[in-house]
C-alpha cells in the first residue's frame, strides 16, 4: 500500500559511482504520510471514521443511480448487504491509515459474495469493477475535504490516493475469487444436468414416453431440442487430453473412457467444418443422422465403427463419419454370419492352394462387380485378358451352374467384398 510502503529514489545519473547507485537504490525515500504529525493523522482518522456511515450511504445511492439493475440484497437485520460492505471497507481502510502498519486487511466475505452474485446472475465483473472505482473516487473526494480541514500536506494526500487504489485491488481480488467460485459451481451443475440429459437421450429402452423428460432436462441447460442428431464416440489422443472445443450446441460427456457427444442438426450449414476444426488431433466416429428419439441407434453405429478402427479395419487418426463407411460397417459387423457364409460360398477354393485360390477369388470379385467380359476384368486386375479367360474357366468348373444363380452371385460378392475389407484380398489384385 502506498501509504506504508517506501518508494525507491530517482534513478541516478550516468556520472554516479557504482557504490552511490547501490546506496541510492537500497535506501528508501521517506513517506510523506509518515511525516504527518500523529495528532493530525488521528484527527483525520476520527473525522473520516465518523463520516463513514454517511459516506457509505452516499456511495450506495450513487451506485444505485448509475446501475439501477443491480439487486438490493438485505442481511438478517434488514440492512442492504452492499451498504454494510461499503461501510466496513471504509472503516478498515481508515483504521489502517491511523495505525500505518502493514497492508490493510480487506473485509472478508462481503466482496467475495458480490463477485459470487455477479457470476450466479450471468453478469461479467466489468460493471462490478466500475462500481468499485466509482466508490474510490467518491471516497477520495470526501477524504480530500477532510485532509484540507486538518491541514494534511498534499504529498501525503497523493499517497492516500495510491493507497486507495491498492486497497481497491484487494477488493477486486475477493470479488474475482467469488466470481470464479460461482462460475465453477455453475459449470459443474451444467455438466451434471447435461450428463443426465445425454443418459436419457441415449438410452436404448425408454420407460414410458420420454418426450416430456427430454424437454424438461434440455430446457434446464438451454439446449433447444433438434429434429435430428448424430452421436459421436471419441478416442482420446492422450489420457489427460483437454476436451475439444465443440461449442455449446454440441453435448459432450468426457466422463466416459471413450467420450461421447451428441451433435444437433449434423447436416446444418457449417456444422461439419466446425466439428472438423474442433476435433483436430482426435479420432473416433460419428454415427448417422437420426431422429432425436433414435439417438441410441446412431450411438450404436458409432461404437461399432470405433471397434473396427481399433482393429485397424477402418482408418484411424481422424474422426470419420459412419455414412462414408457404410459398406465396411454393414459387411464387417456381423462377423459370425459372414464367416459362416464364407465357409459355404468359398468351399470350392479349398483345394486350390492359398495363392492360386486368392487369385481366383480376386478375379471372381472383379467379374461380379463390373459384369464385363475378359478384357474389362483384365483391365481391372492389371493382367492379360488370356489370364482372365483361363481363371474364369476354372471358376466355372468350380462353381458350375451356381454361377447362373443371382442369389448365389450376390452371396459370393458379399463374402468377397467383406474379405477385401479385411485385407484378405488385395485392393489392386494381380
Amino acid at each position: 500500500m502506498a501509504v506504508t510502503r517506501s518508494t525507491t529514489s530517482p534513478a541516478t545519473t550516468s556520472a554516479s559511482t557504482t557504490s552511490a547507485s547501490t546506496t541510492s537504490a537500497a535506501a528508501p525515500t521517506r513517506s510523506a504520510w509518515r511525516d504527518v504529525p500523529r495528532f493530525q493523522v488521528r484527527r483525520f482518522a476520527e473525522l473520516a471514521m465518523a463520516d463513514a456511515p454517511a459516506l457509505a450511504e452516499e456511495i450506495l445511492s450513487e451506485i444505485q443511480r448509475e446501475y439501477p439493475h443491480l439487486p438490493v440484497v438485505l442481511d438478517e437485520s434488514g440492512e442492504p448487504m452492499a451498504l454494510v460492505g461499503i461501510r466496513r471497507a471504509i472503516e478498515v481502510f481508515v483504521q489502517h491509515l491511523e495505525k500505518s502498519e502493514g497492508r490493510p486487511t480487506v473485509p472478508p466475505g462481503v466482496f467475495q459474495d458480490f463477485g459470487r452474485g455477479e457470476g450466479l446472475n450471468g453478469r461479467s465483473l466489468d460493471s462490478l469493477q466500475a462500481i468499485y472505482r466509482m466508490g474510490v473516487r467518491l471516497a477520495w473526494r470526501r477524504f480530500a475535504e477532510i485532509g484540507q480541514r486538518v491541514d494534511i500536506p498534499p504529498p501525503a494526500m497523493y499517497e492516500l490516493v495510491d493507497a486507495g487504489y491498492e486497497y481497491l485491488d484487494g477488493l477486486v481480488d475477493q470479488s474475482v475469487r467469488g466470481y470464479a467460485e460461482a462460475a465453477a459451481r455453475q459449470a459443474g451443475e451444467r455438466l451434471r444436468l447435461q450428463r443426465r440429459l445425454m443418459e436419457l437421450l441415449l438410452a436404448e429402452h425408454h420407460r414410458g414416453d420420454p418426450a416430456d423428460a427430454l424437454s424438461e432436462r434440455a430446457a434446464r441447460i438451454g439446449w433447444p431440442l433438434p429434429e435430428k442428431v448424430a452421436v459421436g464416440v471419441l478416442l482420446r489422443p492422450a489420457r489427460e487430453a483437454v476436451a475439444p472445443a465443440v461449442g455449446q450446441g454440441v453435448l459432450l460427456d468426457m466422463e466416459y473412457e471413450q467420450p461421447r457427444m451428441v451433435v444437433p442438426e449434423p447436416d446444418a450449414a457449417g456444422r461439419p467444418e466446425l466439428l472438423h476444426r474442433a476435433l483436430t488431433g482426435w479420432s473416433g466416429a460419428i454415427g448417422p443422422p437420426v431422429p432425436l428419439a433414435d439417438a441410441a441407434k446412431s450411438l450404436r453405429w458409432a461404437e461399432a465403427a470405433v471397434r473396427l478402427m481399433e482393429r485397424k479395419l477402418l482408418p484411424a487418426g481422424d474422426v470419420l463419419y459412419c455414412t462414408e463407411h457404410t459398406e465396411a460397417l454393414v459387411l464387417l459387423q456381423p462377423e459370425e454370419l459372414i464367416d459362416d457364409l464364407a465357409v459355404r460360398c468359398l468351399a470350392p477354393l479349398e483345394h486350390c492352394g492359398p495363392t492360386h485360390g486368392r487369385r481366383l477369388a480376386e478375379t471372381l470379385l472383379a467379374w461380379l462387380e463390373i459384369r464385363g467380359g475378359a478384357p474389362e476384368v483384365a483391365a481391372r486386375l492389371g493382367v492379360h485378358p488370356q489370364t482372365v479367360r483361363y481363371r474364369l474357366r476354372q471358376i466355372r468348373e468350380l462353381w458350375g451352374d451356381e454361377m447362373d444363380d443371382p442369389d448365389r452371385r450376390f452371396e459370393l460378392e458379399l463374402v468377397l467384398r467383406a474379405q477385401r475389407l479385411r485385407g484378405v484380398l488385395g485392393e489392386t489384385p494381380r
